[in-house]
């Protein structure tokens, strides 16, 4: 009790909470909303947000579904799913409002060439703010009377897309099936089969698997995204310079879990999530990881490293720093600790450099590699795609366990417009710390634009946050 009750104060002060006198505890209501702190926003309201997030899904399909389509020689793109079954590339395809699919909804795309653009149908669901037309089944009125249109999820929903392909005769039906990509995998086996069996043998054997197409729509980002995902970044830094500093931490009585809980709770406060449970662990002079345990409190000398990701407006960041708790009477951080960090900026420098569109995930990690051993760095690269998911849709530049390369996924193609996790490791001897080596790991994100420059989201960690 004595670790938490120490570690409430600063944890009050950083969540901007109030402390409330006795005389003040029960006013009226008038007054009680009069003096309510105003909730912190960051990126505005929830109405402001979907009113950016469906802009956003209107340039991507309007301007990237067209060229995806194209570029992959596919006409038509039929997605089925059911609700809470839904297809990933579901988050790609819908407004800010829209949670799951509507009982059964199939999108349907269809390429009526430059001119006339690319139809997009919803059977079922809304339209997704003006952004598709919606086509339902007939239904008799009872016994026989006026049809109308109705919200169908069986046979008759079936015969709908039956008729929408009829009418359109496409050459080439994309469909999400994959042995390689999960984001391009959604077709489940009973909509597979439904399908099949309404639309007939002569239909089936135009069906196509493209793994691309869903990978690089979901991993497709706007210009304006980008800018949003600065601002998204800056607060993750906001947070992580919060966490380990002695607004929080308070050497020999603050556990590395009771600064995961902070960032966790942080976000909350601020109306926001994380897409996973924030991490915090150390390492010290002449203590292995097994001596420190799961949950260690927090010494002076101690190295700090954390794995955090923000998620907000249906983005995802994810980002790894790292720390120091300095000791009685040091001012600055141990000349060889600065030095591990170095060299693992300087491998961020490489797989920067190496990371561009047109190159596969593959042949990203072996060059970067190459440079690695040639400037005698002992690291690891285990870099990946970030955007609507947290470990995105696109190719892997290496797995930790994976260092030869990820057969299949990493042999896909970075596109512009995507955008990359650089997540990696350098290890280094600490002359200070009697020879021991010292695991340096750092994230940070990236933004290709349009023209396939690659810029740091915000920045990149060279310095080590303090705790004093």
């Amino acid at each position: 009790m004595r670790t938490r009750t120490l570690l409430l104060a600063p944890l009050l002060l950083s969540t901007s909470c109030a402390t409330v006198s006795p005389k003040a505890q029960a006013p009226d209501a008038t007054t009680a909303e009069a003096k309510s702190p105003a909730p912190e926003r960051p990126f505005g309201t929830l109405r402001e947000q979907a009113k950016r997030q469906q802009a956003w899904l209107a340039e991507r399909v309007e301007k990237a579904l067209p060229q995806l389509m194209r570029q992959y020689g596919v006409d038509m793109w039929v997605i089925p799913m059911r609700e809470y079954n839904e297809d990933p590339v579901f988050k790609a395809l819908v407004s800010p409002t829209s949670f799951a699919a509507r009982r059964r909804t199939i999108y349907v795309f269809f390429d009526r060439g430059p001119e006339q653009g690319v139809e997009r149908l919803a059977l079922g669901g809304g339209s997704q703010g003006g952004l598709y037309t919606p086509r339902r089944a007939q239904r008799q009125v009872d016994g026989g009377g006026v049809s109308r249109e109705a919200e169908l999820w069986g046979p008759e929903q079936w015969q709908v897309l039956k008729q929408v392909v009829e009418e359109r005769q496409p050459k080439r039906i994309a469909l999400n099936v994959s042995r390689t990509f999960a984001f391009a995998d959604g077709l489940s086996h009973g909509e597979y089969e439904g399908m099949s069996e309404a639309l007939g043998p002569d239909w089936v054997k135009r069906f196509t698997s493209v793994d691309g197409l869903a990978v690089d729509f979901i991993a497709w980002r706007s210009a304006d995204e980008a800018r949003f995902y600065e601002e998204q970044t800056k607060l993750a830094w906001n947070i992580i310079e919060t966490a380990f500093s002695n607004q929080v931490i308070t050497p020999g009585v603050t556990t590395t879990r009771d600064v995961e809980w902070w960032m966790r709770q942080r976000l909350a406060d601020l109306g926001l999530e994380t897409w996973f449970q924030p991490s915090v662990d150390l390492q010290r002079q002449g203590v292995t990881e097994k001596e420190l345990g799961e949950d260690p409190i927090i010494q002076r000398g101690d190295v700090l490293h954390c794995d955090y990701g923000v998620t907000a407006l249906g983005l995802n960041t994810d980002t790894q720093h790292m720390g120091y708790v300095l000791r009685e009477g040091e001012t600055d951080v141990p000349a060889g600790l600065k030095a591990a960090l170095k060299t693992s900026n300087r491998l961020q420098d490489i797989v920067f450099e190496e990371l561009r569109p047109g190159r596969t995930g593959n042949d990203i990690l072996r060059t970067s590699r190459e440079r690695m051993r040639a400037e005698g760095i002992d690291g690891t690269v285990y870099s990946h795609p970030i955007g609507l998911h947290g470990h995105g849709a696109g190719p892997m530049v290496g797995l930790w366990d994976r260092q030869e390369g990820v057969p299949g996924n990493g042999d896909h193609k970075v596109i512009a417009n995507q955008w990359y996790s650089i997540e990696l490791q350098a290890t280094s001897v600490v002359p200070e710390w009697n020879g021991q080596q010292v695991r340096s790991a750092q994230e940070e994100d990236i933004t290709i634009d349009a023209e396939g420059r690659v810029h740091w989201a915000w920045k990149r960690q060279t310095d080590f946050h303090l705790v004093r």
